[in-house]
């Protein structure tokens, strides 16, 4: 069956993170611990299919409570599928949705963009730099590399982060040629991304682990004893900092 070869050429993907971006992906989870043990949040954002990873490690079980992902209904397809692909290439957008957060100099930032050019996710990255917020850059460096950036600084993304994460994969995405189609198809980077940026939270919670620092860990809302006071308790310190955080909701 043709879909085995998607999944090889995934695992192939993730051993080449594995082992190309160990030092890189160690690197991101230092800054984070940093970030939290001196009082920060991590802040997230993408754009079109990255904002996934954005989201994919907000209010996740086994993951850090201190997440504050950045989203905005046009870049997440809620205006239209073409209206977030002309929104990514806004100039100024990314600077009008971070005047609305809480942003401190001792957060850090995690940036996700595939191509790493468009205008939201590099000025993204440059105004985090300019509040003195440490980025974590989640990009396809080979693709990256060959293109021009859609940003009037003439940057991507990798060229402003403090550290860059490959996600391994080939330009343009998907995997598997098939007969009679004239493109690739079967998208790794959503795969990809994840599985990065989880690895930036356990090596995280690791470095506050080994010194010492407490570790606002989220349990699962679906497991037996887990209630939700529980949640609110580990999510009640960060309630000024992270958006959407509804502590009053009740459930059951």
């Amino acid at each position: 069956m043709i879909f085995y070869d998607y999944i090889d050429g995934l695992l192939a993907i993730l051993e080449r993170i594995k082992r190309e971006q160990a030092d890189n992906i160690k690197r991101a989870g230092q800054i984070i611990s940093e970030s939290l043990a001196a009082g920060g949040i991590v802040h997230t954002f993408g754009t079109g299919h990255s904002h996934i990873i954005a989201e994919e490690i907000f209010f996740r079980a086994g993951g850090i409570a201190a997440i504050n992902p950045i989203l905005d209904e046009r870049l997440i397809f809620l205006k239209g599928a073409l209206e977030s692909t002309r929104a990514e290439r806004e100039s100024g957008l990314a600077r009008k949705l971070i005047e609305l957060e809480n942003v401190k100099s001792e957060d850090a930032s995690i940036i996700i963009s595939n191509s790493g050019r468009n205008a939201a996710p590099v000025e993204m990255a440059l105004e985090m730099k300019d509040r003195g917020v440490s980025v974590i850059a989640i990009t396809n460096l080979e693709q990256s590399g060959s293109a021009e950036s859609r940003h009037s600084s003439g940057k991507k993304l990798y060229e402003i982060a403090d550290v860059s994460v490959d996600n391994c994969v080939p330009t343009g995405d998907a995997l598997i040629a098939l007969d009679g189609l004239n493109s690739r198809t079967g998208a790794a980077s959503t795969v990809a991304g994840a599985a990065i940026a989880h690895s930036i939270i356990i090596e995280s919670l690791n470095e506050l682990l080994k010194s010492g620092q407490p570790v606002p860990v989220l349990t699962s809302a679906n497991v037996p004893g887990t209630t939700a006071e529980t949640i609110r308790e580990v999510l009640s310190r960060y309630r000024d900092r992270i958006r959407y955080l509804d502590l009053e909701t009740e459930f059951e």
